[in-house]
């Protein structure tokens, strides 16, 4: 069992354990010792960027220290989405990179997640690794002194680099002239780069979330908030509404009637567009046991299937990576395009779909009808200890019963955040008022035994 690392990284409270600066600055120390391994005697160099959190610098400041000491460099890029430090990384070849984001959460909490020299995320092998250098103190006694000890640089370009990597990824024949996009920012780690990818193909942008103070990034804006870019659709005649959230790795959409488009629906138009172009590799789509039914019968229909993974981009990647698959996602809206980038991108991914707009000259309501969703809920229960809910009599005997009501027309999935004390119930079926009784009634026996303010 992982006792820092959840389900993406290590993630809390800032200033309360375990994101304080003390362990941050332990981290960065286990980490460059690992890195460092490799036997090679050059400079070991780690790219560290970060999203728009006022505790973002006390953070960055902890783990350059913890880094420099073990005789590693740094590289700062600053406020950057986490797909582009991934990019960053591999890019400028150094040992790994690091990210100092709480992605969607509010901008108290905090966190830190490491991508390997090829820009994907740690597997749970060397995330484990980690930790047991920090809770052993076996490299307490490791310092290098004089010129052996790190350097911090500032990498000035990172977001100039980053923005002609992801223009590249579009297509050379096309461009977005004529197209108005609503673009929320979440005021994170996008607001700058991803005003200029658009605006340099040559739609016209109105921003939304670009003004961050440190505080405000996802409060009340990005890809939690849809109907943010909705209503700005609707009011501007714009085409489509593009919300990030605050580290930018994922995308939410709205069609040009202010219509939410989500991840399902998102896959279910790329992997449907890739199939028929003969470009998804074994045909076959990665997504989680999240993702609505609806989604594998779209695939399906279009000649593919479907692979499920626990939940979490990461495990999307392994999956891809081991089976060479080159498309994957979230039904949140992490969606990976491994022919472009090693991780979840959201501006990349909002790339691809304005390509299938333009190639296809549809609309996206248009192209989102490709998939017909079965009704879903997704109820959150705030919890005291994340206790196995199978030893409750109560809660297993009525998760069998609702499993018996459901039959083959439906599931239940029951799961923990691992980035949150949240306990996720989630109900699939053909009737949207008994699955929404079923999941509240099973919430409300949660909170009875286990729940939490």
């Amino acid at each position: 069992m992982k006792k820092l690392f959840g389900t993406d990284g290590v993630r809390g409270v800032a200033n309360v354990y375990p994101m304080t600066t003390e362990m941050a600055m332990q981290i960065g120390r286990a980490a460059a010792h690992i890195f460092k391994k490799d036997g090679n005697t050059r400079r070991h160099r780690i790219v560290i960027g970060k999203d728009t959190r006022l505790s973002g610098y006390m953070i960055e400041n902890a783990l350059a220290a913890g880094i420099c000491s073990m005789g590693v460099d740094v590289l700062l890029v600053g406020p950057l989405p986490t797909p582009g430090i991934a990019n960053i990384t591999s890019s400028m070849r150094a040992d790994a990179g690091v990210v100092i984001s709480a992605s969607h959460n509010p901008f108290q909490d905090n966190g830190i997640k490491f991508f390997s020299q090829k820009g994907i995320k740690l597997p749970d092998a060397v995330e484990i690794a980690i930790e047991e250098l920090i809770f052993s103190k076996n490299i307490d006694s490791l310092r290098p002194t004089a010129t052996e000890v790190g350097k911090a640089y500032r990498i000035d370009d990172a977001a100039g680099r980053y923005i002609v990597f992801l223009k590249n990824g579009f297509p050379k024949e096309l461009d977005l002239a004529g197209m108005k996009i609503v673009l929320d920012c979440a005021n994170g780690a996008a607001y700058k780069v991803a005003p200029a990818v658009f605006q340099e193909l040559g739609a016209e942008v109105i921003p939304l979330g670009i003004k961050p103070n440190g505080t405000n990034i996802n409060d009340g804006c990005g890809s939690l908030y849809p109907g943010v870019i909705s209503e700005a659709v609707r009011a501007n005649g714009a085409d489509l509404g593009i919300a990030l959230d605050g580290d930018a790795d994922r995308v939410i959409f709205v069609d040009e009637f202010g219509k939410e488009v989500d991840g399902d629906h998102i896959m279910a138009i790329c992997a449907t567009d890739l199939l028929k172009r003969r470009k998804l590799r074994k045909n076959t789509l990665v997504a989680t046991v999240m993702s609505n039914m609806g989604l594998d019968i779209a695939v399906r229909n279009a000649g593919g299937k479907i692979v499920k993974t626990a939940v979490g981009d990461r495990y999307v990647v392994e999956e891809m990576l081991r089976n060479g698959y080159n498309f994957g996602g979230e039904q949140s809206g992490h969606l990976i395009f491994l022919d472009y980038n090693t991780t979840g991108d959201g501006i990349q991914s909002a790339l691809q779909v304005l390509a299938i707009m333009r190639r296809k000259e549809r609309r996206l309501s248009e192209l989102a009808k490709v998939m017909t969703p079965l009704p879903q809920v997704l109820v959150n229960v705030r919890v005291k200890k994340k206790k196995d809910i199978t030893t409750f009599p109560e809660i297993a005997a009525l998760i069998a019963d609702i499993e018996g009501k459901l039959n083959d027309e439906g599931r239940i999935l029951i799961r923990y955040s691992g980035t949150e004390p949240l306990l996720r119930i989630m109900l699939e079926g053909l009737d949207s008022g008994e699955i929404q009784s079923w999941s509240e009634e099973l919430a409300d026996q949660v909170r009875a035994r286990i729940g939490g303010e």
